[in-house]
């Protein structure tokens, strides 16, 4: 079937609906424990997975992996679908460990907006802000959500001053508590002026119970606790902390809210809040800086690529965005990067780990292509016209380790594992003539990545693995000229990466600072991500 079959017009009212966002915050600010809400609250799921808190917590849908559920973290990003009121949520769960940056940042070239997450005991933490600058520098809206406020912490008004602060947004609460951090009572809607109390469900596993009402009944029940919201909402108006959808949009403001995730307290505004002020799915501008219609033919871009994920079945996921036309499955369009016709039978739509087969999509909209082995993180998809969208940085790694298989027998298996894993982006794998197939260098940003490729190995592609630390902490960028200088050096070894580039590994700052005096014209390039 045709996209021609779509009228343009359908295709913009479709582009409409969609909501398409991610989830940031420092690690355990609650982030699945919000996304596993927020689908519970859209009647997508009957029951949610944190009920008895870490110990005896069911595994929430977005975290999928062994080790996710063993850890109580988040190691990859997840894709959730479903739809609340008349719109389409495409919700992305991402890793909040500083250890997992790179697929977070592959995470955020895919939506149009993001619910920064911040811990009401913390406030904006280290990895909070650095992703913070990510989402200001791709010019993302941002909605802030104060979770946890059920727990002891920060006064809401100095969390506020915080946000002005260090963020340079002027923080627009469209809620405000009712009753102090760790007695949260409710909240105090500041277009309405009403109050909407809540009262914890079965522990927070199911949707907790809301009552609106006007202020005279809610002066009549909180008493002081009314009278104190009411005082300091009047204090944001005085500055002027009211929401303005054109400031919002251009990310000079920051919608707040007041929740508590895992009771469910506060999540059925934020849904709300999604549908009438994110932005819907807009034009993306290509690599040449035009832009894109989205009621133009089908274009889309990998930002993920996944296996592992069903045990049963050795096959892997491509995540396209959607930008813009009509996805439609069995279609064949053409790969930027090869110029080859690539066959799309088998598309699913993604809801964490549960799968289904999908027949269309629309702007906005995240597709599983299955046993898509041609595509790689960036590349870009097209029908008719050619179109090729910005590719998606790699970061500069700081951590590196020979890899080696433990059994020569299983080297097979070993040699398939190590393409996958650098074919997903879940270490950068290394190569050089001197250390030969059998032991290349992984490449991460942080040490965790390291036990993310290990226990893949082991339990994906049954390889077990030795592991060895090598002595370098900096990488640049340096070219073929510069490799017979750099090999004379000590504590300096050059590797090719999988995607051509050639990398000066450094042991430090100091050993790279004098290279550098010694041999001015050499090529030593920071990694810049964009």
């Amino acid at each position: 079937m045709s996209s021609q079959t779509h009228t343009p017009k359908e295709i913009r009212d479709q582009a409409a609906r969609r909501r398409t966002f991610a989830v940031i915050s420092h690690p355990d600010a609650g982030k699945s424990t919000l996304t596993e809400a927020l689908a519970l609250h859209a009647r997508v799921i009957g029951q949610a997975g944190a009920t008895h808190g870490k110990a005896g917590r069911r595994a929430t849908v977005s975290d999928w992996m062994q080790m996710e559920q063993d850890r109580g973290i988040s190691i990859s990003s997840a894709a959730l679908q479903f739809e609340y009121r008349d719109c389409v949520i495409n919700l992305i769960d991402t890793p909040g460990h500083a250890d997992f940056s790179e697929d977070t940042y592959r995470v955020l070239s895919s939506v149009d907006c993001t619910v920064m997450l911040v811990d009401a005991a913390k406030g904006l933490e280290m990895q909070t802000m650095k992703l913070f600058e990510v989402c200001k520098h791709r010019n993302l809206p941002i909605i802030t959500v104060i979770n946890k406020w059920d727990r002891p912490g920060i006064d809401a008004l100095e969390l506020m001053d915080e946000i002005l602060e260090r963020t340079g947004m002027l923080p627009t609460p469209l809620t405000w508590p009712v009753g102090q951090s760790g007695d949260f009572r409710g909240v105090l809607d500041r277009t309405s002026g009403t109050y909407t109390k809540y009262t914890r469900n079965d522990a927070g596993a199911r949707i907790a119970e809301e009552q609106t009402m006007d202020a005279d009944a809610a002066l009549e029940l909180e008493s002081e606790a009314w009278t104190t919201a009411v005082d300091e909402s009047e204090l944001l108006d005085l500055e002027e902390q009211n929401h303005d959808q054109e400031r919002f949009l251009a990310g000079e403001t920051t919608p707040v809210m007041f929740a508590s995730a895992v009771l469910n307290f506060g999540v059925h505004k934020l849904l709300d809040t999604l549908v009438d002020l994110a932005p819907a799915a807009l034009p993306r501008t290509d690599v040449d800086g035009g832009v894109r219609p989205v009621d133009s033919a089908f274009s889309g871009f990998v930002f993920k690529v996944q296996a592992g994920m069903d045990s049963h079945h050795r096959d892997r996921l491509a995540y396209i965005r959607v930008c813009s036309g009509v996805f439609e499955r069995g279609m064949v369009v053409t790969h930027a990067a090869s110029g080859k016709p690539f066959a799309t039978k088998y598309a699913q739509q993604v809801f964490g780990r549960d799968r289904e087969v999908i027949d269309e999509a629309w702007p906005g909209d995240v597709v599983g292509l299955v046993n898509a082995s041609a595509l790689r993180v960036g590349d870009s998809l097209y029908l008719d016209d050619r179109v090729e969208y910005p590719p998606i940085p790699t970061f500069a790694p700081e951590h590196f380790m020979v890899i080696r298989a433990q059994d020569s027998s299983k080297y097979k298996q070993f040699r398939r594992g190590i393409e996958q894993l650098d074919h997903e982006g879940v270490v950068q794998v290394l190569r050089s003539d001197l250390r030969g197939d059998q032991a290349p260098v992984l490449g991460a940003v942080g040490p965790m990545q390291f036990e993310v490729a290990e226990d893949r190995m082991i339990h994906e592609f049954h390889a077990p693995v030795k592991m060895e630390r090598l002595n370098f902490s900096l990488a640049r960028r340096t070219t073929p000229e510069a490799v017979p200088t750099l090999a004379r050096e000590r504590s300096v070894e050059v590797l090719s990466r999988s995607d051509g580039e050639l990398l000066a590994l450094f042991s430090d700052r100091w050993r790279l600072q004098g290279v550098q005096r010694e041999h001015p014209e050499l090529v030593l390039e920071p990694l810049v991500v964009s």
